[in-house]
């Protein structure tokens, strides 16, 4: 089985920051894209940023320039940095990738998430 664990999380001032990460683990042959999503009380699911296995990035327009997501494929670790926060950055954010157990399936898991707060 594959698990993906989210930490960092917290309770932050709006201008600070804070770094997430996602650390897969279990019978992993090859992980590929990895993506963060959030969630707001009241509000859809957004898909914050994505990471595909060659390093190649992708950002929702409400994070660009103030949110980096990157990967360590020798930890299995994927990693959210969040500046210049804002309260509306307030949200559940979890990890979900997109992992191979053998080199021709592959299927995706999700973590559990973790709570980002930003006060204003």
């Amino acid at each position: 089985q594959v698990q993906l664990v989210e930490s960092g999380g917290g309770l932050v001032q709006a201008g600070g920051s804070l770094t997430l990460s996602c650390a897969a683990s279990g019978s992993i042959f090859r992980i590929n894209t990895m993506d963060w999503y959030r969630q707001a009380p009241g509000k859809e699911r957004e898909l914050v940023a994505g990471i595909s296995s060659g390093g190649s990035t992708n950002y929702a327009d409400s994070v660009k320039g103030r949110f980096t997501i990157s990967r360590d494929n020798a930890k299995n670790t994927v990693y959210l940095q969040l500046n210049s926060l804002k309260p509306e950055d307030t949200a559940v954010y979890w990890c979900s990738g997109d992992i191979s157990r053998s080199y021709y399936y592959s299927k995706v898991y999700r973590g559990q998430g973790t709570q980002v707060t930003v006060s204003s």
